[in-house]
C-alpha cells in the first residue's frame, strides 16, 4: 500500500494533518493527537478550570 492511500486525521490541538501509524492500527478510531507533545497540552475542561483559579 502507498503512503499516500493511507488515512489522515487533523489534530484537535495544533490543527496539522497526520497520517496513519502501524502502532495506531488497533485504535485509530480513538486517536486524536499528532504526537506526545499536543496529548500533554490537549486543551478541555480540566485545563480551563486550572486557569480559572
Amino acid at each position: 500500500m502507498k503512503k499516500s492511500r493511507l488515512p489522515h486525521k487533523i489534530c484537535v490541538v495544533c490543527g496539522r494533518p497526520f497520517g496513519w501509524r502501524k502502532k495506531w492500527a488497533r485504535e485509530w478510531n480513538n486517536v486524536k493527537y499528532c504526537s506526545r507533545r499536543c496529548r500533554s497540552h490537549r486543551r478541555g475542561p480540566a485545563a480551563s478550570e486550572v486557569d480559572a483559579k
